[in-house]
């Protein structure tokens, strides 16, 4: 077998286990859309079907309906949007900041920033809801859209401060030669550079606001003021055994983070790959 069949074959192989990896990690999603259009008397059918027949949209109807889900889906879409909007803006301002300005302790804060992301964010929990209390915020839209914006900005500002590091002295010297300043640099220029890492952070950003459970349960404890995973949750204790009901409830919550990913994955990658690795 000569060098070129050897890397073939290798190459075939790799190929192979890939997909293998690929089907395995698949099917458990697979199944769980599939029993979302099965009637309840054939959702935990065996053997499973993964090609059933008789499929029915009664689960989504009934999720969408069954304790007032569109209320949640809208909650959680108004939370979403404003925190994923004000993370992204809070951080690349904080990081136009550290990157481009010389100032006594910037790098102790930088160092603060990153720090903080090796520290799990549920040690945070006592404090948050201690801090919430004493600001009158505690079952409000405002406390935890507070809490979603602070608590993206370290990683965020890291993935920022990557690609501001990257942009020329030369040209920001060429912006106020012309008449402008920092601010005009900022918003006309760096911000239109670092489109990709807009892009991902606002795609990062409002996943992570969108599914968010642990700080949405504890802080909000209106039912009216749920977002849309402790729906969910509470939905699955009430119907433990609806199978179809509750996979149902949790393809439509994960159809906007579905879209988003698909529509703009390029740009995670992008923006990971030139933003966050220089950083």
């Amino acid at each position: 077998m000569g060098l070129r069949s050897r890397k073939l074959a290798a190459q075939t192989v790799r190929y192979l286990i890939l997909i293998a990896f690929a089907v395995v990690t698949f099917l458990p999603f697979w199944n769980m859309i599939v029993v979302s259009f099965k009637p309840f008397q054939f959702a935990m059918e065996y053997p499973p079907k993964l090609i059933p027949t008789g499929l029915t949209l009664a689960n989504y109807k009934e999720a969408w309906t069954t304790g007032s889900f569109g209320h949640y889906f809208k909650n959680s879409s108004v939370i979403s949007i404003i925190a994923t909007v004000g993370g992204t803006l809070v951080a690349c301002m904080l990081a136009f900041a550290v990157s481009r300005y010389r100032f006594a302790g910037r790098g102790f804060i930088f160092a603060v920033f990153i720090g903080s992301m090796m520290i799990p964010g549920i040690t945070f929990i006592i404090p948050q809801y201690l801090l919430l209390k004493n600001l009158h915020l505690l079952n409000s839209y405002s406390g935890l859209i507070l809490l979603y914006v602070t608590g993206a900005v370290p990683f965020h500002m890291f993935l920022f401060k990557g690609f501001f590091d990257e942009i020329p002295k030369e040209m920001e010297e060429a912006v106020i030669v012309d008449g402008g300043n920092r601010w005009t640099f900022f918003s006309r220029v760096a911000l239109q550079l670092s489109a990709p890492a807009i892009a991902t952070s606002v795609i990062m950003n409002f996943n992570g606001n969108w599914g968010e459970f642990l700080g949405a349960l504890t802080f909000m404890s209106e039912p009216e003021k749920w977002t849309l995973p402790v729906a969910i949750r509470m939905l699955q204790g009430a119907h433990a055994t609806s199978y179809g009901l509750v996979f149902a409830a949790s393809i439509i919550s994960m159809l906007p983070i579905l879209v988003l990913f698909v529509s703009f994955q390029r740009f995670i990658i992008k923006g990971i790959a030139a933003g966050a690795v220089k950083g």
